[in-house]
């Protein structure tokens, strides 16, 4: 029966690849189709309806709540221009120094990725920041890369990232923060070496390739237009919940809405804030209603997965491939990175969640083991994978396809990927 689990879950894959269903509807009907195949009941204990998908749904609601509140702050930081007034006077630092703007661009890249994640961390950095970067020679595919690279800095303080891994492998937040501090020097001598030797060893290129402002894909900022530039001190309003989380210790849900009142109180006046409060609130609800739905989809397949009939199925297989000798275990999940790319079987956020829940249940690797996994390879998603949203909207802003940046990417973020699989051997095998 493991096999037939194993088949149905490549089934999965190949229907997320092809994209004949969206990835969150191809984890639903995975987790349902392996709950039958395990014997589990229609209803009560260990069920399909009341186990799987009734308790499997809002296993993450944790995670949940804290995108939407990372997307709420991120909304803030657009209407009130302070992730414009960043970058702008990052470049009116940089002046027409290709790679000074460059670093400067990834800075605020970073500090916007602690944020929120996906396209709208690449949007906040890359509206101004890919145009500017172009202006003063940078490579197009260097550009969107930047951002990119920058975000992929700020992941290992995304507080919402953090909320995630500790709901879905069950492990305390200090454990998953400990280990993302770890990962984090990883990513940022990546990104610099990025920066550093693409702007040198490409040269500079004065080309415009950009869409016009007119097309109606990309539309001018108006507000931000209006408001100017924000208050040096709204700028920290980004560093706010990653302080107050890392700093001092605070839990994640109250760090993120302490940066959104940060980010209001410094930025409106009292008389507009109950408005921008909701506006911003309900943009924050339709930028967060997709990584929402794919969380729904993968507690379902997380509850799939670990039921006794699944459990016993797949341990003799899984444990069969899977090395323990620590050495080993570098050498085989390093050379297994591109299975993250292209929604493929080790992306976290599809079904990547649910080998990760195998090996948990099967206690073939402690959680902190998969922890390592996972969140290593995460590094390499969050900025090559040519399916994801900000790889695409960064490669066709900056007039490139997103395989021109996975090829100038990737051997960047594998080797971040190598440095957290090092890490979690020596630390834990």
């Amino acid at each position: 029966m493991g096999v037939v689990i194993l088949l149905v879950m490549a089934a999965g894959v190949g229907l997320m690849l092809t994209r004949r269903l969206p990835t969150a509807f191809a984890l639903v009907l995975l987790a349902v189709v392996i709950a039958f195949l395990a014997g589990a009941p229609l209803t009560g204990e260990n069920s399909v309806l009341d186990t799987v998908l009734q308790e499997g749904a809002p296993a993450l609601a944790a995670t949940m709540i804290a995108i939407i509140l990372g997307s709420w702050l991120g909304k803030l930081l657009d209407e009130t221009g302070i992730a414009g007034t960043l970058v702008r006077k990052i470049v009116e630092f940089g002046g027409d120094r290709p790679t000074v703007v460059a670093l400067g661009v990834l800075a605020v890249s970073a500090l916007v990725g602690t944020v929120t994640g996906s396209a709208p961390a690449a949007m906040l950095a890359g509206i101004i920041g890919i145009p500017a970067m172009i202006a003063v020679g940078v490579p197009k595919v260097t550009a969107a890369g930047t951002v990119l690279m920058g975000i992929a800095v700020g992941i290992p303080f995304e507080l919402p990232v953090w909320q995630f891994f500790s709901t879905a492998l069950d492990l305390p937040i200090p454990t998953v923060r400990g280990f993302m501090v770890k990962l984090f020097p990883f990513a940022l001598v990546a990104a610099l070496g990025f920066v550093l030797v693409e702007t040198r060893r490409r040269g500079t290129e004065h080309a415009w390739s950009l869409k016009s402002l007119d097309s109606p894909d990309v539309r001018p900022r108006s507000r931000r237009v209006e408001l100017g530039d924000a208050p040096w001190y709204a700028l920290l309003s980004p560093a706010v919940p990653l302080v107050l989380a890392l700093g001092l210790e605070l839990a994640i849900i109250p760090s993120l809405l302490a940066g959104v009142l940060y980010a209001l109180v410094t930025t409106t006046r009292p008389g507009e804030m109950n408005k921008r409060l909701l506006r911003t609130l309900y943009g924050g609800f339709e930028v967060a209603a997709p990584p929402i739905a794919l969380f729904v989809a993968i507690g379902i397949l997380l509850a799939a997965v670990k039921l006794p009939g699944a459990v016993d199925a797949l341990e003799p297989l899984v444990k069969a491939v899977s090395p323990q000798n620590p050495v080993l275990f570098v050498l085989v999940f390093t050379l297994l990175v591109p299975l993250c790319l292209y929604r493929g079987p080790l992306n976290v956020f599809g079904l990547g969640a649910g080998i990760a829940g195998v090996l948990i249940a099967t206690g073939i690797y402690p959680a902190a083991v998969v922890l390592g996994m996972t969140t290593s390879y995460n590094q390499v998603f969050g900025v090559a994978d040519p399916t994801s949203t900000q790889t695409v909207w960064s490669a066709q802003y900056a007039g490139v396809t997103p395989q021109q940046v996975m090829v100038r990417t990737l051997p960047y973020v594998w080797a971040v990927a190598l440095g957290g699989l090092c890490v979690t051997a020596a630390t834990h095998l």
